[in-house]
C-alpha cells in the first residue's frame, strides 16, 4: 500500500485484471466470472440498478442489511421485506411467497446482517430450486470468512448449479473497510455486464493493491479471524450465563433482540459507558466482537443491565 500510495497521479486500472485473475484463482473461477466494485455496497448497486426498472421489486429478509432497502429505492424499485422467523434467520418459505411477476432480484445475507444467523446448504438449495429462472438470487456473503465451517451454504458449488451470484467483500476479515472493494462471482454474461455498467475507477489503485496483498496473506487472517471466533463463542457463553438469549452468530458480532424499551436502555449504557454499538430502532442492538478487553467490558455492562 505505501509502494502503491507513491503513485497516487495514476489513474486505477478501471478493469481491475490483476486484482481479478487474483480473487479468480483464490476461488478457482475465471477472470470473466469476477467483478468488482467500491465494497459489496457497490457491487449490490450495479445488480440492482442493471436489472431493475420502475415499479420492479427486490425481496429481502427484514432485519438485515440495511443498505438494501436504500439501493433499491434509488434504482426506482419496490423493496419487499420479508420478516425473520422466529430463530432470527432467513424464512425462506415466506420470501417464496413474497415472489410476482415484477421480482427481478432476490438477496439472501448469510450470515445475516445484524443477526449473524446463516442459511443451511439444504434450505438454500431447495429455495433456489422454486424459484423462477428469470430471477436474479444474490447470496450476500460479506461475514462468511467469520463463519463456522459447514453451518452455510457451499455457495459457490450452488453458483455452478444455478445462475446466481456470489457476493463478498474486503471490508470485513480482511481489514480494509475503508478502502472500499468488493466482487461478485458471476456467470460470465451477468459479471460482463456488471463491469460495463460499473463506475469507471470506481476501485482505486490504492484499494486493488492491497486486496491483491491482502488475498496473499490468507494465514494473517485466518490466524485473526480464529481468535475473532474464540472471543465470539466466550461472549456468548458468558451472556448466556447472564439470562441474555441468543442466537449462535456467525458473524463477527453478538445480536441482542429487544423491544423499544430495553433497546433505549441498552443504548444509553453503552453511551455512557463510551461503547459504540449498532442499534435497530424496534429490533435490537448489534455488538462487534473486538479485542478481549473491550470485549469484558461490553460482558460487564450488560451483566449489569441483565432482563
Amino acid at each position: 500500500m505505501a509502494d502503491a500510495a507513491g503513485r497516487m497521479n495514476r489513474y486505477p486500472d478501471m478493469a481491475a485484471v490483476d486484482l481479478r485473475e487474483r480473487i479468480a484463482a483464490h476461488l478457482a473461477v475465471t477472470t470473466e466470472e469476477v467483478a468488482v466494485g467500491p465494497g459489496s455496497v457497490g457491487v449490490l448497486q450495479q445488480i440492482i440498478t442493471g436489472l431493475c426498472d420502475a415499479g420492479d421489486e427486490v425481496v429481502f429478509a427484514w432485519r438485515s442489511f440495511e443498505a438494501y432497502p436504500i439501493l433499491v429505492e434509488l434504482a426506482g424499485a419496490r423493496p419487499v421485506r420479508v420478516p425473520l422467523d422466529a430463530a432470527e434467520g432467513h424464512d425462506l418459505d415466506a420470501m417464496a411467497a413474497a415472489v410476482t411477476e415484477r421480482t427481478r432480484v432476490i438477496l439472501l445475507c448469510t450470515p445475516n446482517n445484524p443477526t449473524g444467523v446463516p442459511i443451511s446448504h439444504r434450505r438454500l438449495e431447495a429455495f433456489l430450486q422454486s424459484v423462477r429462472s428469470d430471477i436474479l438470487v444474490v447470496i450476500d456473503e460479506a461475514y462468511v470468512e467469520y463463519a463456522d465451517a459447514g453451518s452455510g451454504p457451499d455457495s459457490l458449488a450452488l453458483y455452478r448449479r444455478y445462475p446466481n451470484v456470489c457476493l463478498r467483500t474486503f471490508s470485513k476479515a480482511y481489514g480494509l473497510a475503508g478502502l472500499r472493494v468488493g466482487y461478485a462471482i458471476a456467470t460470465p454474461a451477468i459479471a460482463e455486464g456488471l463491469r460495463r455498467t460499473a463506475l469507471p475507477f470506481a476501485v482505486s489503485a490504492l484499494a486493488q493493491k492491497a486486496a491483491v496483498a491482502s488475498l496473499d496473506a490468507e494465514e494473517e487472517m485466518a490466524a485473526r479471524v480464529a481468535a475473532v471466533r474464540q472471543e465470539r463463542a466466550r461472549m456468548a457463553a458468558e451472556l448466556a450465563a447472564q439470562g441474555w438469549k441468543l442466537q449462535p452468530s456467525q458473524g463477527n458480532f453478538l445480536w441482542i433482540r429487544a423491544d423499544e424499551d430495553l433497546r433505549a436502555r441498552l443504548v444509553d449504557a453503552f453511551d455512557a459507558a463510551g461503547i459504540l454499538v449498532r442499534a435497530y430502532q424496534g429490533d435490537g442492538v448489534r455488538i462487534t466482537v473486538a479485542d478481549s478487553a473491550s470485549n469484558n467490558r461490553v460482558l460487564r455492562l450488560l451483566a449489569a443491565n441483565a432482563a
